[in-house]
């Protein structure tokens, strides 16, 4: 199709509505019926399961599965953005990444303890193709929008993606309930991993219809390009160097992050693992509700996050949700009701959704003046993702040894208040070290 000119109303829709297209996997697979399936395969006395020469307990196992794809992702995501900072056929590069994701959620379909290295090929497909499609998307956005309009597109590319995939979350729930008997909930889990493949795969072809293949600034794919976004990110590190206020700022950050991702990630293992239920229905419906009261308050996170920074600055709110954060873990590690994982959920739905949004402002806040904010970014970036790395291997290493998630979580409590001490460091005014 022709290319469309930019800032178009109607390039713009195309562009944010990819969000409405992937945004599922976040939340169905990568939140709620995933944990909730994966941990349902396993006998209540028997948690281990023999994968890589290894016997894990199962929460462990997928933990580190997580955390290797991540570490996938946090090395492949520099090379794929020097390659799309110069290839014009990007589009290409997104489609691909978008179906080996789709590919992924829907093999899931065959998930098994009996062929549990295939089924973990399928599960790292999944995640590795919705990351791997971001890069590619994210830097559509110069491309497709004026400086003016970039904030509004990307928050209504946020808010599609949030609707398309609490609609397909509530189906699916349907769907599951619908049955009485735990193999049923489990094949309409099943559907469900299938629903998302196809969900995503077809609402992306609006994307792709009228995106362009990507900017050509006539440069061929040498080696030299494809490891041009880690010597951004060299370059990045070293001006940092001169930095002391960003520089300290992003110490503190990789700390607390670690810990708030990994939470994130683990929470609905945790709830269906360390939680008294009173019935399968009932912890089915409960950790799904969860994960959507944490959706929702989340948005309400960040506006009162917002609103504190304003009045108090952006360290100090940082510090004072870090604080929330830590008693949230001493509260995880003590909490058996179901009552009390909502109250949980509630608490980490509000810091979550603030700490995020005010993590990612203050940093724009604090870089200093240049053109090339891209670089930056990626640093920002890769350094969150090898925390989530850190996090998670730290994580599942404490569960296995321990055979405990509550073990797990209270630790976290250390990153948290790292964090604070981290933050506290900070100056208030960009210090030069040179």
């Amino acid at each position: 199709m022709e290319n469309i000119k930019k800032g178009s109303k109607k390039l713009l829709n195309a562009w944010a509505f990819y969000d409405w297209a992937n945004s599922v996997y976040t939340l169905t697979i990568a939140s709620s019926l995933f944990p909730i399936f994966y941990s349902s395969l396993f006998l209540s006395e028997v948690k281990t399961v023999v994968a890589f020469g290894f016997e894990l307990k199962n929460t462990a196992l997928i933990t580190f599965v997580t955390a290797f794809t991540f570490l996938v992702v946090s090395v492949l995501s520099p090379l794929l953005s020097g390659i799309a900072d110069y290839v014009g056929n990007k589009k290409n590069f997104m489609k691909f990444f978008c179906y080996l994701g789709s590919a992924g959620c829907i093999g899931l379909y065959w998930f098994s303890l009996e062929h549990i290295h295939l089924s973990l090929v399928f599960y790292f497909m999944g995640l590795l193709g919705y990351w791997g499609s971001l890069v590619f998307y994210n830097s559509y956005l110069p491309d497709i929008a004026f400086k003016e309009q970039q904030d509004h597109i990307s928050a209504k590319g946020f808010s599609l993606g949030y609707i398309g995939s609490v609609i397909l979350l509530v189906i699916n729930l349907a769907m599951v309930m619908s049955q009485e008997t735990g193999e049923a909930k489990r094949l309409m889990m099943r559907y469900a991993f299938v629903s998302v493949g196809i969900w995503w795969v077809l609402f992306s072809q609006y994307s792709f219809y009228y995106l362009p293949k990507g900017t050509n600034k006539g440069a061929k794919v040498t080696r030299a390009i494809v490891f041009n976004g880690f010597r951004e990110l060299r370059e990045v590190w070293r001006d940092l160097q001169n930095n002391l206020r960003l520089k300290r700022y992003l110490y503190a950050f990789f700390v607390f992050s670690m810990a708030v991702q990994t939470i994130m990630l683990v929470a609905v293992y945790f709830g269906e693992e360390e939680i008294s239920w009173g019935s399968d229905d009932e912890k089915t419906t409960g950790l799904i509700v969860s994960i959507l009261v944490i959706q929702l308050v989340a948005i309400l996170g960040a506006f009162l996050t917002s609103k504190a920074s304003a009045k108090f600055g952006n360290i100090k709110t940082l510090i004072y949700v870090n604080v929330i954060w830590v008693a949230i873990c001493f509260y995880a590690y003590f909490m058996h009701s179901p009552m009390e994982f909502y109250i949980a959920a509630a608490f980490v739905g509000l810091v979550m959704g603030g700490i995020q949004s005010l993590a990612r402002s203050t940093y724009s806040k604090f870089l200093p003046k240049t053109e090339d904010t891209t670089s930056y970014f990626s640093f920002f970036d890769v350094a969150e993702k090898i925390g989530i790395v850190i996090g998670m291997v730290i994580y599942g290493t404490i569960d296995q040894i321990t055979g405990s998630m509550r073990n797990s979580i209270l630790f976290l409590f250390v990153f948290f208040l790292g964090g604070i001490l981290l933050l506290l460091r900070v100056p208030k005014e960009t210090v030069k070290t040179t």
